[in-house]
């Protein structure tokens, strides 16, 4: 009698969790820039919110994987079709965990 033993190795990989706060300058507004992005961030499974500011820039935060929000990062280098990015600050932050979701807040501060 022959008894073949098999071994299955398990791989776990944890993905590193973050998040990112932009600050997109440019001619960022009036060219559906939040939309795009929560639909982009949404799409990625990110968490967070993004806003068009007073200055005429858009902030956003995302929180997720960190190979995910360095995606959303190089999508808002790009922006939408009609965006004309010309400058991002980016500001990495620890995953805190706070968003459920990810919105597109009305009004500014």
């Amino acid at each position: 009698m022959i008894f073949i033993i098999s071994t299955v190795f398990v791989i776990i990989i944890f993905m590193e969790k973050g998040r990112v706060h932009l600050r997109i300058r440019g001619f960022v507004q009036g060219v559906f820039f939040r939309a795009g992005t929560r639909d982009m961030a949404r799409g990625l499974g990110l968490t967070g919110w993004v806003r068009n500011m007073p200055d005429g820039s858009v902030e956003a935060v995302f929180e997720g994987t960190e190979d995910r929000l360095k995606t959303a990062v190089a999508w808002c280098h790009k922006g939408p079709p009609g965006a004309r990015v010309s400058n991002i600050d980016e500001k990495w932050l620890g995953y805190t965990g706070e968003f459920s979701s990810f919105e597109v807040k009305y009004g500014f501060g």
